[in-house]
């Protein structure tokens, strides 16, 4: 685990520069630059204090959970082409045909964003017919462009924004609208 990047990942999580991280924490821009490049390791003390001003704790920044797959691309779509039937079938979620959903149209506007959604039990996906979306999960953002798909357990707080807008198929279970 680089603790630099991790740290920057934070930062730039909660649209800090590093001149703001830093008045925050009463460090220097220089010292926040070079532990984020993992040119020096700061002090436990120091790590804790940087890590309150991004608003968490050693215990959750160490916590690393697998990473999983959250946006989808062409590259993972599973087809089927039945020469027979004449006809092609895309499965744009791998292993999406176990799961149970209820699909709406969304469009967000330029600078839109749905209302936070607190965590629940259920599924969201979402293919994004036009623009691009970035999908935000617990501390985690995710981006997603047109003709890419996402989805994701309800189990974090959860929404999506649009800086440019967009318009994208969302499909929620159970259904939340």
């Amino acid at each position: 685990m680089s603790i630099g990047a991790r740290l920057k990942e934070l930062r730039i999580l909660k649209g800090l520069t590093q001149e703001e991280l830093a008045d925050r924490a009463e460090l220097s821009k220089g010292f926040i630059s070079q532990v984020e490049r993992d040119l020096t390791s700061p002090s436990i003390a120091t790590l804790t204090d940087i890590l309150q001003c991004l608003g968490t704790t050693l215990g959750s920044f160490f916590n690393e959970e697998p990473e999983e797959q959250i946006v989808f691309g062409k590259d993972d779509y599973f087809v089927k082409e039945d020469a027979e039937l004449k006809n092609e079938i895309q499965w744009i979620i791998p292993n999406a045909q176990k799961n149970t959903m209820e699909p709406i149209r969304l469009t967000l506007e330029a600078g839109g964003s749905t209302y936070p959604d607190t965590p629940h039990e259920g599924e969201e996906f979402g293919f994004v017919l036009q623009g691009s979306v970035s999908i935000h999960l617990g501390n985690h953002t995710y981006k997603a462009k047109k003709g890419e798909s996402f989805y994701y357990t309800s189990d974090k707080t959860h929404y999506l924004s649009s800086r440019t807008g967009a318009v994208l198929i969302w499909v929620s279970s159970p259904p939340s609208f």
